[in-house]
């Protein structure tokens, strides 16, 4: 039989495993790649939780945060309802805790925005209102709860401070009072904080509780005290920055003025803002070539500046999302899911060690729904990455193609095992690529790319009548051509593939 038409085969036999729906497209490309699992090298590796998630400490106080998508975000006024006010998380729901568990181990960040105006009530009688200089309370209870959260679901804890102006003396100097209380009150209960930002985005001061003035000069100032700080009260906290968002041009300032000493260089990125902040994103964009390719573009900004003021440092992307404030309609569906793991891909390929997704279960972009906890299909993507795909990185050997990105790791808990990542963008072709042996396939898709269920290897993806994670299972799949439908993610694990680097 002719490669074509061997080829033409496969495809239809894979669409009646992974049926899509009224959707027609051209036959795969009779030149097929090969792998070799078994001599793939190793180009580096990622923390063991490279793949981690952020509860905004807005989750954790309760108040005003995104507001999920309704029929609109303008209210009758013609005003904006961006935001909505929510209860307190409870981090004690076995079904968040059941979720949250299939991910670890991972770094949970109690961050964000609204982190650095929190006043962290170090008594058992937390005011109802903030003190002044503030705008939320963190109770005892609350804080509590996060670490016992944290523990359950094998999770290391990172957050950022209070550095509003209730922080501050007359000549706006930070006071390291609310820092201190919540380290020692964290180590008090058995607690720890594993790693910490200083400030939630330092550049955008006029949106995250800072002095409206507050610029590179005060932050340098203010990273003094706080290394000195972290050096005298827990000088096992690791110290991440700057933390800034996007590629602004101020960064080799704050970088210059806050000198040397970051353990870890981290940073913000998000590849569009959502419509709640005037973003207009177009979703059919999101398979493009050029959508997955700003997060390159970031990184060689950040990797830049990391080059020049902290060389050697690991870099960790420590907020990241589909779209800033909230994400966009389509966040929660299947097509923003080709970017979740393609970033993950590449940013584990180009040697960032550890990227948190925001959030795990808050607004749009919540890798599961806010109000039931239903999984989202980045969940299904996320719990299929931390199943098969260790930390060791390998090179797939495959010049990253229009339409087919491959990714490969060492296959978890498999010594010698192979596991690689396949993720056709092309929404009208299929492509291919020629194994030499045995694998099991793992195939994400949807009847439409705007669903918020997902299927693994044709059945839909849903948690049990208690509550619990189905089997997640492969599809034993022949050596030979592997045929990706159009509009489908694929992870592949090769057990037997006998790479000396996964030994």
């Amino acid at each position: 039989m002719g490669i074509r038409r061997h080829l033409r085969k496969l495809t239809a036999l894979t669409l009646s495993v992974f049926p899509l729906a009224a959707m027609t497209y051209a036959s795969a490309s009779a030149e097929t790649i090969s792998i070799a699992p078994s001599t793939m090298r190793r180009i580096g590796t990622v923390d063991a939780r490279f793949q981690s998630y952020n509860v905004e400490m807005v989750e954790v106080t309760g108040g005003r945060f995104w507001k999920p998508y309704g029929p609109t975000i303008i209210d009758e006024g013609g005003q904006s309802n961006q935001f909505a006010y929510r209860s307190p998380i409870d981090l004690t729901d076995p079904k968040l805790r059941r979720l949250a568990s299939a991910l670890g181990p991972a770094y949970l960040r109690v961050s964000g925005t609204w982190a650095n105006a929190t006043y962290f009530a170090d008594s058992d009688n937390a005011p109802s209102v903030p003190p002044p200089g503030f705008d939320g309370v963190l109770t005892r209870r609350q804080w509590h709860g996060v670490v016992d959260f944290a523990r359950a679901v094998d999770a290391k804890l990172v957050t950022s401070f209070a550095v509003s102006a209730g922080t501050r003396d007359a000549n706006g100097a930070w006071n390291a009072d609310q820092a201190r209380r919540l380290i020692v009150y964290t180590n008090a209960i058995g607690g720890r904080i594993a790693a910490a930002e200083f400030i939630n985005e330092p550049n955008l001061a006029g949106l995250g509780g800072l002095p409206p003035h507050y610029d590179a000069g005060a932050y340098g100032r203010d990273m003094a005290t706080f290394r000195a700080f972290i050096t005298q009260v827990d000088p096992s906290i690791k110290v991440l920055g700057p933390g800034l968002s996007g590629e602004t041009a101020a960064a080799p300032d704050f970088l210059a003025a806050a000198g040397a000493g970051f353990d870890v260089f981290s940073y913000h990125h998000y590849d569009a803002l959502s419509e709640r902040c005037t973003g207009r994103a177009d979703p059919k964009a999101a398979l493009s070539e050029e959508r997955p390719a700003r997060t390159d573009r970031a990184l060689e900004f950040q990797r830049a500046l990391r080059d020049r003021f902290e060389p050697g440092r690991p870099i960790w992307l420590t907020e990241t999302a589909e779209a800033a404030c909230g994400g966009d309609r389509w966040a929660p569906t299947f097509r923003d899911t080709f970017r979740y793991l393609d970033q993950l891909g590449r940013l584990a390929r180009a040697g960032v060690q550890v990227v948190i997704h925001n959030t795990l279960a808050a607004s749009d972009y919540g890798l599961l729904d806010e109000t039931t906890l239903t999984p989202r299909p980045n969940y299904w993507g996320a719990v299929l990455w931390r199943k098969l795909m260790d930390s060791t990185v390998l090179d797939a050997g495959v010049s990253r193609d229009a339409g087919l990105h491959v990714y490969a790791h060492c296959l978890r808990d498999v010594a010698g095992g192979v596991a690689v990542l396949a993720i056709n963008t092309d929404r009208r072709s299929a492509h291919a690529l020629t194994l030499p042996e045995v694998s099991y396939r793992y195939t994400l898709d949807a009847l439409h790319l705007q669903d918020t269920a997902v299927r693994l290897n044709g059945e839909t993806l849903a948690l049990n009548v208690r509550d619990e994670l189905p089997a997640v299972d492969g599809v034993s799949t022949a050596a030979g051509v592997v045929t990706f439908a159009p509009a489908t993610i694929t992870f592949l694990a090769m057990p037997a593939a006998r790479n000396a680097t996964c030994q």
